[in-house]
């Protein structure tokens, strides 16, 4: 499978050499360029803006964004919407408060993108173990793309599942994360 990657700091960074190693083409975008450089050393296509990332995608495109929750969120998003064509997908892995999701979803819908919500959990230790991946969203979109998160869970038949409708991956992720530090 192909993948645009977006925001390669070490969790971002990791999760596209696991996919490399797992055979998948990955479209690598960075705001910091030496990180790009990083990943298009381990395998990863480099592309030097999310325009150029975009382009070197082929329909449906399907782009992972792991960029911090909040406003460079909204704003990757913002520019993607304007780059993708109607049977593309985003996927959010980053912290997003699920409201946010399923706002950005139904916005999205419109245009006839598919967004998911993966609630992420791994770390550092994830290109070696694993990620524990809580998606929410379309489920056609998901179908689609689930040899990706097989490659990135622990296996192809554990770590990763489809939780409901769009919000539901980061209100899962949230839960997790509120019910390990009570």
């Amino acid at each position: 499978m192909e993948l645009g990657m977006i925001g390669l700091g070490r969790m971002g960074g990791n999760m596209a050499q696991r996919l490399l190693l797992g055979g998948h083409r990955v479209v690598a975008y960075d705001p910091n360029e030496e990180s790009v450089e990083a990943s298009a050393k381990q395998g990863a296509v480099a592309s030097s803006s999310l325009a150029d990332m975009v382009a070197k995608l082929a329909p449906p495109k399907a782009v992972w964004m792991m960029v911090p929750a909040g406003q460079p969120t909204e704003d990757t998003i913002k520019a993607l919407a304007g780059l993708l064509s109607r049977g593309d997908t985003m996927i959010d892995g980053g912290n997003a408060n699920y409201k946010d999701s399923m706002r950005r979803a139904s916005e999205l819908e419109d245009q006839g993108i598919s967004y998911l919500d993966a609630g992420t959990s791994g770390g550092i230790w994830g290109l070696k173990e694993g990620y524990s991946l809580m998606i929410g969203g379309d489920a056609e979109a998901f179908l689609r793309l689930e040899p990706v998160f097989q490659t990135l869970a622990p296996g192809p038949d554990k770590g990763y599942g489809h939780v409901g409708p769009a919000g539901s991956g980061h209100f899962v992720r949230w839960c997790t994360t509120a019910s390990s530090t009570v």
